[in-house]
């Protein structure tokens, strides 16, 4: 048996502002029950308070079974971890312990080989047998060859930086559905995993007995693996919780019922509290010159208090009303034109056109050269001119590349980097970086700033700093940069990956209206249905175009 109870759950943050507001469902044992919600609404942080990391100011969690835990940070690494710290990060607590022991006797081996250092190893070694460590080695082979294509020896002490941010999530998620946890915790699994990965997932979702409770912006998965919905909804005093028994494919229709019968409750309520009103008027005045009217004026006065003291219905949830309005404006007929380009050590040469108003998904698996491509283009192409140069300071590496790719007249690069990390914004807030501008766009007073953050839904969290902003709120805003940058290229590196399902409906309809060419690299099979044809790194590295999304390409062969 596993399961989740969340009871009561209140949670304030530092500033007073209360972000949870008496949040309570259940999560069945052996159910698939995702967590949605607008970005910002305390997603991640519900999920801390379950995990044990944040401890709420009222309310309880209740729960059975041995947990496991992928938390958000998964397909971000980029410190000194390793692999085998990534699994351990995954493993069960007193495992995890063990492996740590020995991590540290090993490192004070190589500073102090006397006497006591070597019973020290000696003993973390006995205590890594005893905790099952030699046992779930077999599993982690088994694990890396699944993600990796190594062996567990081989691939170990591997840079987890090294790996792409899909094979990161594909091998924790591998270690844990492999794992003896029969609770599972994800924040975000999808994010960075390719089509074939979100498929897997997708498999293992609805194959394993496990009981899994994970956070989701992908449509599509929720469609196919999401047997129970959770929705956060924000509210005045923070977000209370929607539960919706059944899949995303009844989800839409669900919420939409439920809101109309709020809003006829509350139409109902207000006309009968208009009523009440009149009739207490009524017999004051009335009261006013015949004394037998006193009685039924405090007979109408106790009526209307009691009706008040109930209160009126459940409100209707407060909605999101993000208005992306991407510009752009008219470049040269061609914008972008590649000839025998090779990413070096990725793709084979290939040459493509792409046109002033092409829509464009970049497809594949990951590690193929995706992201690489839309790189060399957001710093202007081969020797590029000053006007292709990007339109802002955020930081791209080189990419090495044999050929030349070209950008056309008057293309300005707009880049949207998925990682969302941007030094050039760090300890700022987002009033002073709009206010302050920057060489490629003018600086904004304070209203004109305050309604661009309105637009996009960030005017609540105009005075906090870029880094402190949820994963959805960070991709808005850089969405909202180039919007003023004035971008006529738009190159988009799995964009949706944090936005939330409004947020991602808005993209799709200012990308539809932008003047300008758009490139995005995605997984996301329901925002890719919005594209005009695709470009494809095969799993042969070939790069080859199609007018449907392709989305069985393997992980491309190379010598690993």
């Amino acid at each position: 048996m596993a399961h989740i109870d969340v009871s009561g759950i209140d949670y304030f943050l530092s500033d007073g502002t209360q972000l949870l507001n008496g949040v309570t469902f259940k999560v069945p044992d052996g159910t698939k029950t995702a967590l949605i919600g607008p970005n910002g609404t305390g997603k991640t942080t519900l999920f801390r308070i379950i995990a044990g990391d944040l401890v709420p100011d009222e309310g309880a969690i209740g729960r059975s079974g041995n947990m496991g835990i992928m938390r958000q940070f998964v397909g971000q690494v980029r410190d000194g971890s390793t692999v085998r710290d990534l699994l351990v990060s995954a493993a069960p607590p007193a495992l995890a312990a063990a492996a740590r022991e020995v991590d540290e006797a090993e490192l004070a081996m190589l500073e102090h080989d006397d006497e006591p250092t070597q019973m020290r190893y000696a003993q973390a070694i006995v205590d890594w047998g005893d905790a099952g460590g030699y046992d779930v080695e077999t599993v982690w082979d088994e694990v890396c060859i699944a993600a990796l294509g190594l062996p567990f020896d081989r691939a170990q002490h591997r840079a987890a930086s090294t790996l792409s941010g899909g094979e990161q999530k594909r091998l924790v998620l591998e270690a844990l559905f492999a794992g003896p946890d029969d609770l599972l915790l994800l924040d975000e699994p999808d994010n960075y995993l390719d089509v074939p990965g979100k498929r897997w997932l997708e498999e293992k979702l609805n194959e394993s007995k496990k009981t899994v409770f994970f956070i989701s912006h992908d449509r599509e998965l929720l469609n196919n693996a999401a047997g129970r919905i959770v929705t956060l909804e924000p509210g005045i005093n923070g977000a209370a919780a929607w539960i919706h028994g059944g899949g995303f494919g009844s989800y839409v229709e669900a919420r939409a019922d439920r809101n109309a019968r709020f809003e006829e409750l509350r139409k109902r309520w207000d006309e009968e509290h208009i009523k009440l009103k009149e009739l207490v008027n009524m017999y004051k005045n009335k009261a006013a010159f015949r004394s037998d009217m006193a009685n039924r004026y405090h007979a109408a006065q106790t009526r209307l208090a009691k009706f008040l003291e109930v209160g009126p219905p459940e409100a209707l949830p407060i909605e999101q009303n993000v208005q992306m309005r991407l510009k752009g404006g008219r470049t040269a007929k061609r914008a972008i034109v590649a000839e025998r380009l090779e990413l070096t050590g990725l793709m084979k040469p290939f040459s493509t056109e792409v046109w002033f108003g092409d829509r464009v998904g970049v497809l594949g698996s990951n590690g193929s050269g995706k992201s690489h491509f839309l790189r060399l283009l957001a710093t202007g192409g081969t020797d590029p001119e000053r006007e292709h140069l990007p339109v802002s300071d955020v930081e791209i590496a080189e990419v090495p590349h044999e050929g030349t790719v070209k950008l056309g007249a008057r293309i300005r690069p707009g880049f949207f980097a998925q990682t969302h990390v941007r030094p050039d914004l760090l300890g700022k807030t987002l009033l002073e970086i709009l206010h302050r501008g920057d060489e490629h766009r003018s600086g904004l007073g304070r209203e004109a700033a305050a309604g661009a953050l309105d637009g996009y839904g960030l005017a609540g969290q105009s005075e906090q700093k870029y880094e402190s902003l949820s994963g959805g709120q960070q991709a808005r805003f850089q969405i909202l940069l180039l919007q003023l940058s004035g971008a006529t290229l738009l190159l988009l590196d799995e964009p949706t990956d944090n936005l939330d399902l409004h947020s991602a409906e808005a993209l799709e309809r200012a990308i539809d209206h932008f003047e300008g060419t758009v490139l995005a690299v995605t997984h996301d099979r329901w925002f890719a249905r919005t594209f005009d044809r695709f470009l494809v790194f095969g799993s042969d590295g070939k790069v080859y175009e199609s007018a449907e999304p392709v989305w069985d390409e393997q992980r491309v062969e190379r010598v690993r």
